[in-house]
């Protein structure tokens, strides 16, 4: 064991070592001339050009746990025989990417290669298949694959939760250390290879969720896309994840996140807005998630079958004896199918007794129809597997016993692996095939299954395709491929007398029935294959990675709360000598701030101004150059009583409806005479969704009303805000206000009522007693403060402020909006104004 994989702790808590020790780089590989060096490992270096790389041909990298290669040591045990696994997902993706786009694989072998033959090794998969293999230790692979992977991730995204140390296993960190050093091995044969500002990083499953963050740790601005290809469990399943909000802030490290189905991608989101409070907005067609001024896309789109491949080898299936033999060996049978991995969410068990039920209810049956269920090798240590294969053969072994007889027996199991030219003869002779799953990322049997049944033009030996096309699929509903197949029959597996009978529909159903469903499959399966889905991934990474070069990134955070900020290249922090400067040489100054979440923390209990904060206000207001406001959303009184102190303080309140200022004069309305009989409409409807909302609370301002929802169940608050919103603008369609949702609030206005609004009536009063401010400083947090960053350019065309002002609109915390600067925080704010009211 290296030193390289000594402090686990370090990478489980997110503080990424250099890997020690020397170790062998593979020659970068480029599609155009040039000299490219070699990236070392430094955690705290980051690649970031400002420019495009002058490479002229993108890249593809693919990268997974397993690469789509098969290994076989040769007869002599001297070196390797290596082909192309056809049955692999990810090696017919590339059908769906451009012909001049180079696609590189990295991944892992299935096999042990001894250390002495990696260089060699590696070598041969580099020149001949394009594949670049990581080696993982074997102690790390145990801990890795079997360990964090097999007993932690995929059961708990199957939706089995720990109960004990038998189902899933209590949390255990070492496993998390092995998969986040894994994760770093991958990384490392990524960086061997990348060009990071023309290449594309495609990473594949749940093996290598934190991926994402060494990458985008190391190049900011590499294009990054993410396909889960397994289920995505509920955010109150997901939640007891110990390391929940790690692998959610690795993933949107992302610029793209792909889910089979909406429900995946539906769970996902809720994670992240439970967990991290992030929204997400439906932009254009598709979904998105703001991150630190970043775009994540979230991508749903099944992935297919490779019509091309199986039509080939189905010529071949075509030509041999197994066809003929099926077929004799069934005849007058009516078969029924069922192929699946031997783990313990495919529900087999569930489909022997449904089978018995059928024969139960409908004897007619019993001696003609056949269930051949082909269990598939498992793919690693699962969970329970001894168990799971007695209980499948028990049962097939006790309903042997009651129905069979001589020459028949209704269930025919066949316990090994089955290649894919045998199992295309199955499915040409199959009547019907049925996928119990109780819970399956997407699960491709049926669309194979559809293909096979379609046939191929000059058949000879299945009959099937000689006349009218048919099939028949009974499938479970918690399967990602059951959206798309609506003419199959949709079973809930765990109720076992509806998924016999729904056998028994499917082999009775008319064969004009079963050529419609068919013939609907078929369309389907046939335009939606796996060039199709990968087409439409790249696509999403160009339209998400479009603006890469156009933004200023930089990455902030540590560990697993890393990510990047991506901003218009104008959007900079605040400098305090700029503003000094400009304050110094200013004649008519004119500040305007927010008040919560600017001067005031938002998580503070205590929401009165500090000492510290009146002293300043009071030390700006005594220099007659200057024109002080806090322009905020609170009531009058409030704010009266807060700054009584402050004298010439000038206040806007209730987003500007109420303006005075100075202590000493009497409030301003915004506009005289309105009428607030529309307070009468509008109450009992917020109060009837406060009733149904536990947590929400009803704000009554003189001009206003707010419903807020900030201690309610976010996704339960946020579904009812948006009704609300609706049952709001419909009742007061006739009415002169607005109303507005905003960030866990609902609210209720007078219209023209803004601080927008208020800002320009300000700058216009200073300008009808002659002052035209020449340093305006505006600061808030939220949403109501962008009307006022954005009135700045409006203002100077109607000569409300000097000619050349200095103008800071500023924002609290980066990210996008329209004011120019930013600060960090309020603690930011205070002492950048404590500077100005100490700098004369």
């Amino acid at each position: 064991m290296s030193k390289s994989y000594v402090n686990l702790l370090d990478l489980a808590s997110g503080n990424f070592p250099t890997m020690e020790g020397k170790r062998r780089r593979f020659p970068r590989v480029n599609t155009a001339p040039g000299n490219l060096s070699d990236v070392d490992d430094d955690q705290a270096r980051s690649v970031s050009s400002d420019q495009p790389s002058s490479i002229a041909s993108d890249r593809m990298i693919i990268v997974a746990n397993q690469l789509p290669v098969k290994a076989k040591r040769r007869e002599d045990n001297k070196g390797w025989i290596f082909s192309w696994n056809e049955d692999a997902l990810l090696l017919h993706l590339k059908d769906g990417l451009p012909e001049d786009m180079e696609v590189l694989y990295v991944g892992s072998l299935k096999v042990s290669v001894d250390p002495r033959e990696q260089d060699d090794v590696s070598q041969v998969l580099l020149d001949k298949f394009r594949c670049v293999p990581t080696f993982l230790p074997p102690d790390i692979l145990s801990k890795f694959y079997d360990g964090f992977c097999k007993r932690h991730l995929w059961p708990l995204f199957h939706y089995m939760l720990p109960f004990s140390a038998d189902q899933g296993g209590r949390f255990d960190r070492s496993l998390w250390e092995a998969y986040i050093l894994a994760n770093k091995l991958f990384f490392q044969k990524v960086v061997e290879l990348i060009n990071p500002d023309e290449d594309y990083v495609w990473i594949h499953d749940y093996h290598l969720m934190v991926l994402p963050t060494f990458l985008r740790r190391r190049f900011n601005r590499v294009r990054i896309g993410f396909f889960l290809h397994s289920p995505f469990p509920s955010s109150e399943i997901y939640s007891t994840l110990t390391v929940r909000e790690e692998i959610l802030k690795a993933l949107l490290n992302s610029d793209v996140i792909g889910f089979h189905t909406f429900d995946y991608a539906r769970h996902f989101l809720t994670c992240c807005s439970r967990m991290l409070g992030l929204a997400y907005q439906s932009k254009r067609g598709y979904l998105g998630l703001e991150f630190y001024g970043r775009t994540i896309r979230i991508k749903i789109m099944p992935v297919g079958v490779h019509m091309d491949w199986i039509e080939s080898v189905m010529k071949v299936a075509d030509e041999e004896s197994k066809m003929a033999e099926l077929k004799q060996k069934f005849q007058g049978k009516t078969m029924l199918l069922g192929v699946d991995d031997t783990d313990i969410f495919k529900g087999i068990n569930l489909k022997l007794l449904a089978m018995e039920q059928m024969l139960k209810q409908h004897p007619g049956w019993q001696g003609k129809a056949v269930l051949v269920q082909i269990l598939n090798p498992a793919r690693g240590k699962g969970i329970d597997f001894e168990e799971i294969l007695a209980e499948i053969q028990e049962s097939c072994r006790r309903i042997n016993e009651q129905f069979g007889r001589p020459g028949y027996e209704p269930i025919i199991l066949i316990d090994r692996a089955v290649s894919i030219n045998e199992r295309i003869c199955y499915y040409n002779i199959a009547e019907c095939v049925v996928v119990t799953a109780v819970r399956d990322g997407m699960n491709l049997t049926p669309y194979e299954y559809v293909v096979c049944r379609q046939g191929i033009t000059g058949s000879k030996s299945c009959s099937n395709f000689d006349g009218p096309k048919k099939s028949m699929l009974v499938v479970s509903e918690f399967i990602g491929c059951s959206p798309s197949l609506s003419g199959a029959i949709r079973i809930n597996p765990w109720n076992v007398e509806t998924t016999g009978e729904a056998m028994n529909v499917a082999i009775s159903m008319l064969d004009s029935e079963k050529e419609l469903r068919h013939e609907k499959h078929y369309r389907y399966v046939s335009t939606h294959g796996v060039a199709y889905w990968s087409r439409s991934f790249l696509q999403d990474m160009q339209r998400a990675c479009a603006d890469h070069f156009k933004r200023r990134c930089w990455g902030i955070g540590f560990g697993f709360g890393f990510r990047v900020v991506a901003l218009d290249p104008n959007f900079r922090k605040l400098s305090l000598d700029a503003i000094i400067s400009a304050y110094r040489g200013a004649q008519t100054r004119a500040i305007l701030l927010d008040y919560d979440g600017t001067v005031m923390p938002q998580n503070s209990i205590d929401k009165s101004p500090s000492q510290k904060v009146i002293s300043i206000m009071n030390t700006l207001c005594t220099d007659p150059k200057n024109t002080v406001f806090i322009v905020t959303g609170r009531g009058r009184e409030s704010l009266s009583k807060w700054f009584s102190p402050c004298q010439r303080l000038g206040i806007a309140a209730e987003h500007g409806y109420f303006l005075r200022w100075s202590q000493n004069q009497e409030w301003e309305i915004c506009r005289q005479g309105f009428e607030f009989g529309w307070m009468k409409i509008v109450e009992p409807v917020m109060q009837l969704y406060t009733e149904s909302t536990d947590g929400s609370s009803i704000e009554t301002k003189e001009s206003a009303l707010v419903w807020q929802y900030r201690d309610a169940d976010p996704g339960f608050g946020s579904s009812q805000a948006k009704e609300m919103l609706d049952h709001l603008e419909s009742v007061l369609a006739n009415e002169p206000v607005a109303v507005k949702k905003g960030q866990f609030i609902v609210e209720v206005k007078p219209q023209e009522v803004s601080k927008g609004h208020v800002a320009e009536k300000i700058f216009s009063s200073m300008a009808e007693n002659g002052k035209h401010a020449d340093f305006v400083l505006c600061i808030g947090d939220d949403r109501s403060d962008e009307d006022m960053f954005e009135i700045f350019d409006n203002a100077m065309l109607r000569s409300t402020l000097s000619p050349n002002p200095s103008v800071f609109a500023c924002t609290v915390g980066q990210k996008p909006s329209k004011a120019t600067y930013y600060l960090d925080d309020t603690t930011e704010v205070i002492n950048m104004l404590k500077c100005l009211s100490e700098s004369l």
